[in-house]
């Protein structure tokens, strides 16, 4: 991984940490890997819950980097990009703009701090990956179509009301309340909420760009493979390839 993500661990918890703060910690192709590798540590780690937080107090994060856009955001997205069967809490602050709520919208719990104002301009710039439908599925669909269309801040308080965060908290103190909800996963039993959390993705329907992410994701495998490349060399060398399963 570069710099622009950061995994520690305390007692039995991950802190993922977004960590481009000079630039509003914006998602670049990047950091979108470096995440999506700090997700699969993460699922392969004897960890039993994981924080998703951001250096910086202005934002979380301001979304796709304008500039320098990821190539598949969505290989960041936690459930998406890396399939997980354990529990992820997102720790939020300042701005959380367009891409960066699709990452805290498929965390588990959420807690934010009273300056977050979470936004989704995508219909007023003219462009969107479509992962944002899933919101019309975990808050009320009337506060789904009003953030996803009509591009207002939505504060940390009306968050709460709807149902978008667990837990507003002081400014600095989103981290702590993060930890304080881990504290609990990690004496909690791993087979029941791997369990539950299982269940429960399987029981949240996905839209079309969530599914078409997974089915991307297969293909990718298959085309990035040794078999791949070993059958592009042989039909190159005109000799039968040599598939070895990987």
């Amino acid at each position: 991984m570069t710099e622009s993500v950061s995994y520690e661990v305390t007692g039995r918890t991950a802190i993922i940490r977004l960590n481009r703060p000079e630039k509003l910690n914006a998602l670049d192709e990047d950091l979108i890997q470096d995440l999506r590798a700090a997700w699969f540590r993460y699922a392969e780690s004897d960890e039993r819950c994981a924080i998703l937080c951001a250096e910086g107090d202005r934002a979380f994060s301001v979304g796709a980097d304008i500039k320098s856009p990821p190539r598949e955001m969505w290989q960041g997205v936690p459930g998406v990009g890396v399939a997980l069967d354990k529990p992820v809490i997102a720790a939020v602050q300042g701005y959380c703009i367009g891409g960066a709520y699709i990452l805290v919208q498929m965390c588990d719990l959420v807690v934010a701090s009273s300056s977050t104002i979470f936004k989704y301009p995508e219909a007023q710039v003219g462009f969107t990956g479509g992962l944002i439908a899933g919101c019309a599925v975990r808050i009320p669909h009337k506060i789904a179509m009003e953030f996803m269309l009509l591009g207002q801040n939505l504060g940390a308080e009306r968050a709460f009301e709807v149902g978008m965060v667990n837990r507003v908290v002081a400014d600095g103190q989103q981290l702590d309340a993060a930890l304080e909800y881990a504290a609990i996963f990690e004496r909690s039993a791993p087979l029941v909420v791997q369990t539950i959390k299982s269940f429960v993705n399987q029981t949240l329907p996905r839209g079309p760009s969530e599914l078409s992410a997974l089915a991307r994701d297969e293909l990718l495998r298959v085309s990035l493979s040794a078999d791949g490349a070993e059958g592009r060399l042989a039909f190159r060398e005109k000799r039968p390839p040599d598939f070895k399963g990987n």
